[in-house]
């Protein structure tokens, strides 16, 4: 008889969690073996993100930023990361080295592919990536800005457009050796839209491989200046995000808003806003009705006339906000009415700063808390070119930890702890001493309520305030394992 080694709880856990990468594995429910307060923290060990394609363009410049939080203690790197274009034959566009670092690349054009990379050991947990593009003119002139995100399966895009003047396409990337299968619907003011033809069901994203699919293609007949897109997949898994150019006004990438939920949090609406449109919508099949305020550096107040927003079940809502910040940035925050009667929603927010042609666009999704740590990579040390927004939504404040890393070119990292009061939106500034090069901000909960983060990032161009605003999320860098009360041996014949 073959005896095999003894095999405990956790090290079962942790084999699956190397497998597993982003998955969050949870302690075992009340009433069964184990409790919550028997499981411990361990950094993942594996982590996937996908880029889109990020221009069409052939005066396109696009900077990609990759970076991975420092652990405690300086761990020496026992890892790789690795960027690479979303074909099978693609070499790397960006291979970081070290924790704590930040390491950069540029590409030029409109042939710059969707990329896809992973991550292991040290590399993985909290690993960022961040691809900025500016293009100086033409229909998609502007600074559009994405954070590279984990594939899945289930994604909500509140404030797309299929109106004339807008071009809105959803960038698809396979980042897996079998092909994908994808359905798109749209929603508008009176609901779903049928697409035409069946041309948003059974869209298929080969393997390694991205695709567009401009959105007004879907319902050519419907011209809809706010709808809301979900894209759902039928086999597989995508990287999913929407790019939007509008003529006269400019370009950015509208990212995926967070998983429907009764109260919601915008952060970051920069404080020279000349336009702020709300577009809300349900899924379920209850309406909603929403309070709204702005979270600003003085307190929240509700916005005069706006107090209030109606959402049906199933329909898209919108309403124009104008200049809802007048001077002091702020974030929006989405309440029930009435909080026995909760219904799930999405939004997002459409910013434009300046005026006639000097007009430039952004986007702003709701977004879930930072949790223990979020990072957004890609900030310029150049003086206002880099704002950090915190939002404490609820009755407590919250004290966090923002750290600056060094740049992709030199520096020394700085440190500086917040306290953001309950209700209130601050903006911080914290950047490497003596930096060089884009860098890296992380932000880590330190005790209080939650906090909700977005960087605005502006690199003006000829009187125009180009501008991207990315939302922080939670980094995910560990998952929850089980503590094993005894070794579990098996024994094989």
């Amino acid at each position: 008889m073959k005896q095999r080694a003894p095999l405990t709880l956790a090290a079962a856990a942790a084999a699956l969690a190397a497998l597993t990468g982003l998955a969050a594995l949870t302690a075992p429910a009340a009433g069964s073996a184990g409790t919550a307060a028997d499981a411990s923290r361990m950094p993942v060990e594996r982590s996937l993100l996908v880029c889109p394609a990020p221009s069409s363009s052939d005066i396109a410049d696009t900077a990609y930023t990759a970076f991975t939080p420092a652990t405690a203690g300086g761990t020496p790197a026992q890892g790789s990361a690795r960027l690479l274009g979303a074909t099978k034959d693609a070499k790397p566009v960006l291979e970081p080295k070290e924790p704590g670092k930040p390491f950069g690349a540029t590409a030029a054009g409109a042939d710059a592919p969707a990329l896809t990379g992973t991550a292991d050991g040290s590399l993985a947990p909290g690993w960022t990536a961040q691809q900025t593009t500016k293009v100086s003119v033409g229909r998609a002139r502007g600074v559009l800005g994405v954070g590279c995100t984990a594939p899945g399966t289930d994604f909500w895009f509140p404030a797309v457009s299929t109106a004339k003047g807008r071009e809105d396409y959803v960038h698809l990337t396979n980042p897996d050796d079998a092909a994908a299968v994808v359905d798109i619907k749209l929603f508008g003011p009176d609901g779903p839209l049928k697409s035409e033809a069946g041309s948003g069901e059974n869209i298929r994203i080969d393997p390694r491989s991205g695709k567009a699919v401009l959105l007004s293609s879907l319902a050519p007949s419907a011209q809809l200046a706010d709808a809301t897109a979900h894209v759902t997949t039928r086999a597989g898994r995508v990287g999913a995000s929407v790019q939007v150019a509008e003529e006269g006004v400019g370009a950015d990438w509208l990212p995926a808003a967070t998983d429907p939920a009764g109260s919601l949090v915008l952060p970051g609406i920069p404080a020279d806003a000349t336009s702020v449109r709300l577009v809300a919508f349900v899924p379920g099949d209850q309406d909603a009705d929403l309070t709204l305020r702005l979270a600003g550096p003085g307190g929240s107040i509700s916005p005069a006339g706006n107090e209030r927003l109606h959402v049906k079940a199933g329909m898209t809502a919108a309403v124009d906000l104008a200049d809802l910040t007048r001077g002091e940035a702020g974030s929006l925050l989405l309440t029930p009415a009435d909080p026995k009667k909760t219904s799930p929603v999405v939004a997002a927010v459409r910013v434009v700063r300046g005026s006639g042609a000097k007009q430039e666009l952004g986007f702003v999704p709701a977004v879930g808390p930072v949790g223990a740590r979020a990072t957004v990579a890609d900030n310029r040390p150049e003086e206002n070119t880099t704002v950090l927004a915190l939002t404490a939504p609820g009755r407590q404040d919250a004290k966090v930890r923002v750290t600056a890393s060094p740049g992709t070119g030199g520096g020394e990292a700085a440190s500086q702890e917040v306290v953001v009061k309950a209700g209130t939106t601050q903006n911080v500034t914290v950047a490497p001493a003596g930096g060089k090069g884009a860098y890296a901000l992380t932000v880590e909960t330190l005790s209080g309520g939650p906090v909700h983060a977005a960087r605005t990032l502006s690199l003006p161009h000829e009187g125009i305030a180009m501008f991207t605003v990315q939302t922080l999320s939670d980094d995910r860098s560990t998952v929850s394992v089980p503590r094993a009360a005894q070794d579990l041996s098996v024994l094989v014949r």
